[in-house]
């Protein structure tokens, strides 16, 4: 990553998690995730309201937890909304091979999200910035109700 790009990351992953999008409860939410990374203390809990044909209609988190795991959340969810489950589950894999060096290409479709690339240098972090993805994962699995993962026991690091 040029030091450009890299000081970019940094005033993204900032930006986004002193000013997340998208937090705050959704009151209304066909499926509710509660999502915790035990190894750094990172909670996420993610609202999801799907519309016609099961696309994202609306989609909100809250938690706390290192300026990575809040700053993925908050770039997710403003890709998310309006997506079908298909597109999101293909934005899951994509940025997941990003995040963990399985791809050097940062498919465009990711947007601002590619410059989370710069996580694969800090292998630790890695489910730090998956835990938002694993959270909408499950909810696009069960698309109604309410369940929790850990990244201990529903993700292996690469």
């Amino acid at each position: 990553m040029s030091p450009e790009l890299e000081e970019l990351y940094q005033e993204v992953i900032l930006d986004h998690s002193r000013r997340p999008r998208n937090f705050g409860d959704l009151a209304d939410a066909a499926v509710l995730v509660h999502g915790d990374n035990p190894a750094c203390g990172d909670e996420i809990h993610l609202g999801v309201r799907f519309g016609e044909g099961g696309n994202v209609q609306d989609i909100k988190f809250t938690g706390r937890g290192c300026a990575i795991s809040q700053a993925s959340a908050s770039l997710m969810t403003t890709k998310l909304k309006g997506k079908s489950p298909a597109e999101a589950m293909e934005m899951f894999r994509v940025f997941h091979d990003l995040v963990t060096g399985e791809t050097d290409d940062a498919p465009r479709m990711l947007g601002d999200l590619r410059l989370m690339q710069g996580v694969r240098k800090f292998p630790q972090r890695v489910k730090c910035a998956m835990l938002a993805w694993r959270a909408i994962e499950q909810a696009l699995q069960q698309s109604a109700g309410e369940s929790t993962i850990s990244t201990e026991t529903d993700f292996v690091a690469p």
